[in-house]
């Protein structure tokens, strides 16, 4: 439960924070590139997690294909 509270003041404080520093032209800058860096580095984890995906899925495929292939061998 004192985790929590911290987590909210520490929520809290930041949001003051990045609202004084917007209200000027180099602060608004700033947070316009820290957002441009997150929303980048963003990207850059989705698309690796979507071709992490796309194997995986290739190599269910090729397996559910040698499967199929060696239960026709069987028979």
């Amino acid at each position: 439960m004192r985790n929590a509270v911290w987590l909210v003041i520490g929520i809290t404080i930041g949001f003051f924070a990045a609202h004084r520093v917007e209200k000027s032209p180099q602060g608004r800058q700033f947070l316009d590139d820290v957002d441009a860096k997150a929303r980048g580095f963003g990207e850059a984890v989705l698309d690796g997690y979507r071709q992490r995906e796309a194997e995986l899925r290739a190599a269910v495929a090729e397996a559910e294909a040698t499967i199929a292939d060696l239960t026709e061998r069987r028979s």
